[in-house]
């Protein structure tokens, strides 16, 4: 049957079952339990769900469809399609209602409605379950400047309308007449829907009210809601306000809903580092209250913005259950048309076709989601990286699933399924003891019946900027290359000869094996052992989805592109190893790189190693004190190009222009090696921002010797607690790549800086391993730029700070992890404290302090 009949059948099926439904209890299909469970009140069975925040109907998701020709509902079916190929069974949304309701509270009925139950309808037939936040408050412009919208909640403000008598009057309406609603393509109303879980009354609601005002106003809104005779569970955010917790315990809802941003927001570039501790447990300062403990809970947004890496999301499915979640939707899946420029939350990135490892990576999540017992404790970091059938490492940048039946992983992995011959679904990127694939995409396999595969293989994704940095349509961060590459598999009941065939349309790719594997481009393919006679159609349906669905955006890497991070510095006299990866549609006719001022003895053959990758070993002969200089020259689809620029030309031309090569400091053995520079690192620095603090770089009268100034006109609290503390963080791993062999002979760890304290302002330096541990010291700064050491066999193991703070803020300040010992050459990240050491009566003056480096020698 074609899908679009599927959907239109799946329609009228659904609005039979509507009206069938509506005579009986279908509005209490949930009840929640004495220990705060929820659970189907048909088979007592508690719920968990899955998924993603997705935005498309509304705000700048919905302009931006319409500003580059993109077709709403087409968007929509791409996208819900990749989430049924992810696993994901839960959608959650904030609903703009500034663009649905007028200022009286009365729903519009108009395109953004509409849209909206198109999106319901598409997760529906997709076997999604829908958690309803009706109200935003939230105006519709973000990232662009706000526009005029015609609702409550534009004319009165967050703050108003939680105070409001008329405002309060309008939300009441609102909220009735949402749940009313009749949504368009089901025929059921939102408040009878047997696939909308729960209702969450409104999105991130920040009371500063008395404790009764709060309870009386929650209890209004539930009761606009009860009205409708819905008797869904009714939620409310408790991760806002929490001084006011009494109030939402005192109110008649079933449950609270929290969010997770462990490294925080906006960074505005790429966090590097391990973040396992950021995630190691997600605690509620209230969860022992016997009123809590009778509530559910649901996590409404999360995720590790910023961070680009793939082992965080499993992590944090394991956290949320150790806590209590039933439920849970990272924050925001971006839609497809969109991704190539991450416009709509430049902080997070999430897209199956182009970031194929985070949502692999999400796949894997939402089955430890699904498996990781209720409240199960698995230890602490980094004893919890192994839980039940999942893996986390951040060295390898990889999480993955390993089971009799599934094997799922976001990277190269060694791991070894018990039983290959048992497998059933496979869905990876890299390699690993069951797939050989050079490309940079997403791969899925699924065993249709004995002796028959389903293979769906993505185009390559391609990072061409920081995902993180500033967002623009002028600036794509990311393209997709739709190119051919070798596939070898090892599923046993294929056999040693089995057939590979093509079903989506378009896709005229033919292949066969040749010495056990076989060239595939990206589409969908069914793979037949030698001897399997079923006849299954192209178009058959198979679970939430059709044989030969597949969708991909089209190639979009238009000229070649070179990823090649030089050293900061190295060693005189050692070889240096250079590795790159070289993007181009096909493959590169010739890339060499050229090393400057020595001529034809400095041209030296890249060779391909694996995909992109091309590598090449600088000799020894060539690195001399001073500066190495070279560019990687690449020859491909008709043209020379020149990086790290991309000129037309090559070194050696007469009119070779490329005065920008790569450049690595050449320094002697036992030179300072210096971990953080102000001049060269101060915008990579993370630090709090927060009232009372003042931060940034600032240029001195010297050249090159700048500073990173913090003034403080206090010690901060940090949390819920008393404690006062003020911490800084710098990733330093890629600094020291290039002398890594030489941090064995460093002894003093040294500050060079200053304060404005005559006696001295206590400031612990520590270093952090790639394990998360954390060794320091402490120094007096005084006045006058100076150099302040402690020696390295002086460290002694500190508690981590979790930086960037995570919110909600009463989540952990520190990380107190087990005793380890320090291992130098397992170094990567600075932490710089302020606090510990000062006097009480001290902690509320002003305090400066200003670090031009940090080096060990």
């Amino acid at each position: 049957m074609p899908f679009a009949l599927v959907k239109i059948v799946f329609s009228i099926l659904m609005l039979c079952y509507t009206f069938l439904a509506l005579p009986l209890k279908a509005q209490n299909d949930i009840y929640v339990d004495k220990n705060g469970v929820m659970r189907w009140e048909r088979d007592s069975v508690a719920l968990t769900g899955f998924g993603v925040n997705y935005t498309l109907p509304f705000a700048h998701a919905y302009r931006a469809a319409d500003s580059l020709g993109v077709k709403h509902e087409d968007a929509i079916d791409e996208d819900v399609y990749h989430f049924a190929r992810l696993g994901l069974d839960l959608y959650r949304i904030h609903v703009w209602d500034t663009e649905i309701s007028d200022t009286l509270g009365n729903l519009l009925d108009n395109e953004h409605l509409r849209l909206l139950d198109y999106t319901v309808a598409a997760m529906k037939r997709r076997g999604m379950k829908i958690v309803m936040t009706p109200i935003a408050y939230w105006g519709g412009g973000w990232p662009e400047p706000d526009t005029p919208t015609p609702g409550f909640s534009g004319k009165y403000g967050k703050d108003a309308s939680l105070t409001h008598p008329e405002a309060i009057k309008a939300q009441e309406r609102y909220l009735n007449q949402f749940l009313e609603h009749v949504n368009t393509y089901t025929g059921s109303a939102y408040k009878y829907d047997p696939d909308v879980l729960a209702f969450e009354i409104s999105n991130e609601p920040k009371h500063d009210e008395p404790i009764e005002d709060v309870t009386d106003f929650i209890d209004r809104m539930v009761s606009a809601m009860r009205e409708t005779g819905t008797g869904k569970p009714i939620f409310y955010n408790m991760s806002h306000s929490i001084h006011l917790v009494e109030g939402y315990f005192n109110a008649d809802i079933q449950g609270g809903t929290f969010q997770w941003y462990p490294t925080n927001l906006l960074a505005g570039h790429e966090l590097k580092g391990n973040y396992l501790p950021n995630v190691d447990q997600y605690s509620i300062p209230f969860e022992d209250d016997e009123r809590f403990k009778s509530m559910a809970k649901i996590i409404y947004e999360f995720d590790p913005a910023d961070i680009g890496a793939s082992y965080m999301y499993p992590a944090m499915a394991r956290s949320f259950r150790t806590a209590g979640m039933q439920l849970a939707a990272q924050f925001s899946y971006d839609a497809a048309f969109m991704a190539p420029y991450n416009t709509e939350y430049g902080t997070h990135y999430m897209n199956l076709p182009y970031a194929p490892e985070k949502a692999l990576s999400l796949k894997i999540a939402a089955e430890a989601f699904r498996n990781v017992p209720h409240y199960e404790d698995y230890g602490i970091y980094p004893d919890n990286t192994q839980f039940g059938d999942f893996r986390v490492d951040y060295e390898s940048d990889l999480a993955e699933m390993v089971t009799a039946t599934k094997f799922y992983y976001t990277n190269n992995t060694e791991a070894q399924p018990s039983t290959p011959d048992q497998l059933e679904s496979i869905a990876g990127f890299g390699n690993s003891t069951v797939v050989n694939y050079e490309g940079r995409g997403a791969y899925f396999l699924d065993k249709i019946e004995t002796g028959i595969w389903r293979l769906e293989v993505m185009p390559d994704a391609i990072w061409v900027r920081d995902p993180f940095e500033k967002i623009s349509f002028k600036n794509k961060v990311a393209v997709l290359n739709w190119r051919q590459w070798e596939m070898q598999l090892n599923l046993p009941d294929l056999g040693e000869n089995y057939i590979i065939e093509a079903i989506n349309d378009g896709n005229a790719h033919t292949t066969a094996l040749e010495n056990g594997s076989f060239s595939v481009k990206p589409g969908t393919y069914l793979l037949k052992s030698e001897n399997n006679a079923a006849k299954l159609q192209p178009n058959s349906e198979w679970e939430t989805m059709v044989l030969n669905e597949f969708f991909a955006p089209e190639t979009s890497l238009e000229t070649t592109v070179v990823q090649h991070d030089a050293p900061r510095a190295i060693t005189k006299g050692r070889k240096l190893e250079v590795k790159a990866d070289v993007f181009t549609k096909e493959e590169a006719n010739d890339v060499y790189l050229q090393v400057l001022h020595v001529g034809r003895s400095g041209r030296l053959p890249m060779k391909r190693t694996s995909g992109y990758t091309y590598e090449v070993m600088i000799p020894d002969t060539l690195v001399h004190e001073g500066f190495l200089e070279y560019h990687i020259v690449v020859k491909a689809g008709g043209k020379q190009q020149t990086f790290p620029k991309g000129n037309e030309g090559q070194p050696g031309d007469w009119d070779f222009y490329d005065e920008s090569p790569y450049k690595v400091r050449v320094l002697p053995e036992n030179e300072p090696l210096y971990l953080f520079s102000a001049h060269e690192d101060a915008s990579k620095l993370i630090w709090q921002w927060q009232p009372g603090v003042t931060a940034g770089a600032f240029a001195t009268a010297q050249p090159g010797r700048d500073e990173f100034r913090v003034a403080l006109d206090s010690i901060p609290k940090q949390g819920t607690d008393e404690l006062r503390h003020y911490a800084m963080r710098y990733y330093f791993g890629e600094n020291i790549a290039g002398r890594q062999h030489e941090l064995h002979s460093k002894t003093k760890l040294i500050l060079h800086g200053r304060s404005d304290d005559q006696e001295g302002l206590p400031v612990e330096i520590a270093l952090i391993m790639k394990n998360g541990t954390a060794f320091g010291g402490t120094v007096m700064v005084t006045r006058g730029a100076d150099d302040y050491e402690i020696s390295i066999d002086a460290l002694t193991q500190v508690k981590l700070v979790n930086l960037p703070r995570p919110y909600p803020d009463f989540l952990p300040y520190y990380f107190e992890g087990k005793t380890q010992s320090f291992s130098i050459d397992q170094i990567e990240m600075l932490q710089i404290g302020i606090g510990a050491e000062i006097a009480e009566d001290e902690l509320d003056a002003l305090h400066f302090m200003a670090i031009e480096s940090i080096r060990l020698e």
